[in-house]
């Protein structure tokens, strides 16, 4: 089984090295622009999956990246006036500020198309499938939160942040060829995933959890979401090692 680092590396060198749709012509400076950076933690969960599953990491490559380019996508748009008018990402003007909104618009739009070219790349149609699935419960998610019409916080969580997060293992596990009848503790523990990274995002901004919470009650509630994980892990007969590892790592990030 390869490191987190490891798995991280493999994916910068595949998005490094990704070839883009000739026709989007100028348009790839934006697309490329939007893809640097980031912990690519959806992407290194999902290559640990295929690997925990028995396949090569790098037959889960187009699969991980696919989730990059769609996380790249929400956060091009997110970032836009209409929604947060957020003018920096990742310590550098964001798209919109960079190139311009019209821009920014049509690298989102390329962003998600390339994402489902590389998905629908393997002989499989499910891989493509959870990958839309996830991004439609992604943009639902966002559609509760810019309009405040969330039933409850555990709702837009697991819209919002918790599909791709799902998705990271759920295309995996297509990948890996695991037989559907063998999936559920596998997608179990990808469940605990999103909602663990969101708590602690928002106990590292403030918000959210602790704002609800409180920091002492936000931080116990990604502790029970941690401990959570691990145990559906316990429940997947294969090595998981990696997974456990990115789990620690979720629970204690500091950024």
């Amino acid at each position: 089984m390869r490191s987190t680092e490891q798995l991280r590396v493999l994916v910068e060198e595949y998005l490094d090295e990704l070839a883009l749709t000739p026709e989007l012509h100028g348009q790839a400076e934006s697309v490329r622009y939007a893809l640097v950076g980031g912990k690519r933690v959806r992407a290194v969960i999902s290559l640990a999956t295929v690997e925990a599953a028995g396949v090569d990491a790098e037959a889960g490559l187009p699969a991980a990246a696919a989730l990059e380019l769609v996380h790249a996508f929400s956060l091009v748009h997110d970032d836009l006036p209409a929604l947060d008018n957020d003018a920096e990402r990742r310590g550098r003007p964001s798209v919109w500020a960079q190139h311009g909104e019209a821009v920014a618009v049509l690298a989102g739009d390329a962003l998600l198309a390339e994402a489902f070219r590389l998905a629908l790349s393997y002989h499989v149609p499910q891989v493509g499938r959870e990958l839309a699935q996830a991004t439609l419960g992604m943009i639902g998610g966002q559609y509760l939160d810019i309009t405040g019409s969330a039933p409850d916080e555990a709702t837009l969580h697991k819209l919002k942040t918790g599909c791709l997060f799902a998705a990271a293992v759920g295309t995996a596990l297509w990948v890996a060829g695991v037989p559907e009848r063998e999936q559920a503790p596998w997608r179990a523990f990808g469940d605990e995933l999103g909602l663990l990274f969101q708590i602690v995002d928002d106990i590292l901004d403030g918000d959210g959890y602790v704002l609800a919470h409180g920091e002492g009650g936000a931080r116990a509630l990604a502790d029970e979401a941690a401990a959570r994980a691990r145990e559906r892990l316990a429940h997947v007969p294969a090595d998981t090692s990696t997974l456990v590892d990115i789990v620690a790592g979720l629970s204690t990030r500091t950024s």
